[in-house]
């Protein structure tokens, strides 16, 4: 019996945009408070929507990746311009990042028409930011012992993901406690858990 050699098929036709620029496209048009629409996203970039769905699973992915690609950013930024050392870095990055999500109005208009699924996609522990997000602070901690010499009184990991919680619950969900939104306190709690007096 004789094995003839199938000729290879040929790959699919390559896509047209890499998953980071649709990401930045979907940052673009939620940052301008528009509703992130997928169809719109592939047509602007000569992609089919199978492509972002492959890449992202669902339209609450490419939402979670453009959210989470907004919080490292802007924790980024914030670490940037720090003007303190040590576990009073990690609480300024924080403050600052807090408060500008805090005012953000996409952000609050993409919780106030998409409340559940907005939440699921921002807080769940398996979901798309949640895991980034902590990810995110647990590099500005390694940095700052890296750098500053600061020692977590907590896991890094551990407090990483605790610091997020607090995040989540005082800035999205938790207006039965009326915390929603008030982001001193949130300092407030947040610096008690890094061992600083506020």
């Amino acid at each position: 019996m004789s094995t003839r050699q199938q000729p290879a098929r040929s790959p699919g036709r390559p896509a047209s945009a890499t998953k980071a620029e649709v990401v930045e496209l979907a940052r673009r048009a939620f940052l301008a408070g528009e509703r992130v629409d997928v169809q719109a996203v592939a047509a602007e970039l000569g992609l089919s929507r199978a492509s972002i769905y492959r890449w992202f699973g669902s339209r609450d992915g490419l939402m979670g990746a453009v959210l989470a690609d907004e919080f490292e950013s802007l924790l980024r930024l914030a670490d940037s311009r720090r003007k303190t050392t040590g576990a009073h870095r990690i609480l300024e990055a924080l403050d600052r990042t807090n408060h500008w999500l805090a005012a953000s109005a996409p952000l609050q208009r993409y919780l106030d028409n998409e409340r559940l699924v907005g939440l699921k996609v921002l807080t769940a522990s398996d979901g798309p930011v949640q895991p980034k997000a902590v990810a995110a602070v647990e590099d500005l901690i390694t940095r700052t012992e890296d750098e500053d010499g600061y020692h977590a009184i907590l896991d890094r990991q551990l407090l990483a993901y605790t610091l997020i919680r607090l995040l989540e619950a005082f800035l999205y969900n938790d207006t039965a406690a009326g915390i929603r939104g008030d982001v001193d306190r949130l300092r407030q709690v947040q610096a008690a858990l890094l061992g600083i007096p506020e």
